[in-house]
């Protein structure tokens, strides 16, 4: 049986660099090391949007809580 996925937006290299506050060379170094998930579309990468919700999330350090020292 084949699932059928939502379609969600797929960004372009561009759009994707935009989002993120990147360059788009820094995408395609990603692309390159397969570190992003990413889909081809013909001759074309796109990334979904949840794709780089993933990179951020991935990437997200949490803040230390230290408590006061008298």
């Amino acid at each position: 049986m084949t699932e059928i996925a939502t379609l969600e937006r797929l960004l372009t290299i561009d759009e994707a660099a935009a989002y993120l506050g990147t360059g788009p060379r820094f995408l395609r170094r990603l692309v390159a090391e397969r570190r992003i998930r990413f889909v081809r579309v013909g001759k074309y990468i796109r990334f979904p949007e949840s794709a780089l919700a993933e990179f951020v999330a991935a990437g997200t350090v949490a803040p230390v809580i230290r408590g006061w020292a008298a």
